[in-house]
């Protein structure tokens, strides 16, 4: 299995949003990456947008086999 970058786990963090949200994401900050093998929890504050509107969140993105399992957030 190939290495995931932190840039990587943030592309697949950004696609998660628009695909099960529907929201473009804004700007994304890495506050903590804790995904090891693929495996772990990705903790971000972001800026995302529906439909014109911002709102300022902080999010946990949990990976399993490399990919975006689950997510828990709050607004920030």
């Amino acid at each position: 299995m190939a290495v995931l970058t932190e840039n990587d786990l943030q592309q697949k963090a950004i696609r998660y949003l628009k695909t099960h949200y529907g929201e473009d994401t804004v700007s994304m900050t890495i506050q903590e990456n804790g995904v090891k093998d693929g495996n772990g929890v990705l903790h971000v504050d972001c800026t995302v947008s529906i439909g014109g509107s911002q709102s300022d969140w902080t999010k946990w993105f949990t990976f399993r086999d490399s990919e975006v399992v689950n997510m828990r957030w709050k607004v920030r």
